[in-house]
């Protein structure tokens, strides 16, 4: 099945949901959200409710209205509007599948069921093609991240002979460390000319020379004009380049000195997920996203307060008079 849409290659953000204080969702600020990913950081591609946008913590009317908003905000603007749509039920699944279709989304993801789990190969290709199936002009992509689903079937096996179950499948979000799992993927399926996207950002480098077509990543949201350094210097065969962005590609370009440790390994050590991901970028964006969903929590004022300091003394923040409240409100 031919799409008239080009490959999705290159970045993709995987965008974040912004919240106001009391948990709902602050759609006021989306389509400055585009506008800053678009020129602030050369990101024009996005995948939308996966797990930085807490997609899995929304209900399916509030997917549906997130959706809506990226695509009708976005237009003209992005080039594509990947939206997840995987659920626990394949009915809900379906309905947001057909949902994407209608209000002219790019392409559509799904992960594995994590409740009641899909534990052979063929088990979980049929639940995929009955998803794919509700919107039968869309792109499909597969979702691989088996540490949160707990589903371990090997990518490379899924993908065998996938094309005679699901004939729009276009490619993968393979968001695990396994790069022996990534590399056969990429190196059976040559001919089929698949998007091979990855989404542990910090390891981006080794996927690319294993064969990564692109890459999916909540740190591209503030990150992605540094990574796109990264990916222009591989494309030229600047490798030395390329490794000189991937490790300190979270630091200014003008700073000469290697710093004690990355930005990445430097925020884990305070513990870094969703949460921290939204402070960040509140922080860097200046645009506010607010505090995750529960059981998530957002992140603490320690984390904040050395998130501001480590940023400032990197020159990365354009907004240094942030306040306590812009910091964890959206209005």
């Amino acid at each position: 099945m031919a799409f008239p849409k080009k490959k999705l290659q290159g970045l993709v953000a995987a965008t974040i949901t912004p919240m106001t204080e009391n948990g709902e969702i602050n759609f006021s600020v989306i389509g400055q959200y585009v506008d800053y990913l678009v020129k602030e950081q050369g990101v024009k591609n996005i995948f939308v409710n996966g797990t930085t946008g807490e997609g899995l913590s929304l209900s399916v009317s509030e997917r549906r209205q997130v959706a809506e908003e990226w695509v009708t905000k976005g237009k003209d603007k992005l080039d594509q509007v990947i939206i997840h749509v995987g659920a626990l039920s394949l009915k809900e699944s379906q309905e947001l599948a057909q949902h994407a279709a209608e209000i002219g989304a790019d392409g559509i993801a799904v992960i594995a069921p994590f409740f009641l789990k899909p534990w052979t190969k063929d088990i979980l290709i049929n639940f995929l093609k009955e998803v794919a199936a509700a919107a039968p002009a869309l792109p499909f992509y597969y979702y691989h991240i088996p540490a949160l689903t707990g589903v371990k079937i090997r990518a490379e096996e899924l993908l065998d002979g996938i094309l005679d179950k699901i004939p729009t499948f276009q490619g993968l979000k393979f968001s695990d460390t396994d790069l022996l799992d990534f590399g056969q993927c990429v190196d059976q399926n040559r001919q089929q000319q698949f998007a091979f996207l990855f989404g542990v950002d910090e390891q981006l480098l080794s996927a690319l020379v294993m064969g990564a077509t692109g890459a999916v990543g909540s740190t591209y949201n503030y990150l992605g004009k540094k990574t796109n350094q990264m990916l222009e210097a591989f494309e030229q065969k600047d490798f030395s380049l390329a490794l000189n962005y991937q490790v300190n590609v979270f630091f200014p370009s003008h700073k000469s000195q290697r710093y004690q440790s990355c930005f990445l390994i430097y925020f884990s050590r305070l513990g870094f997920g969703v949460s921290q991901t939204k402070a960040i970028m509140t922080l860097v964006s200046g645009i506010p996203m607010g505090p995750p969903r529960l059981p998530l929590q957002k992140a603490s004022r320690e984390f904040t307060d050395s998130a501001e300091a480590k940023l400032k003394s990197l020159d990365f923040l354009s907004f240094t008079d942030l306040k306590d409240g812009n910091l964890e409100v959206g209005s």
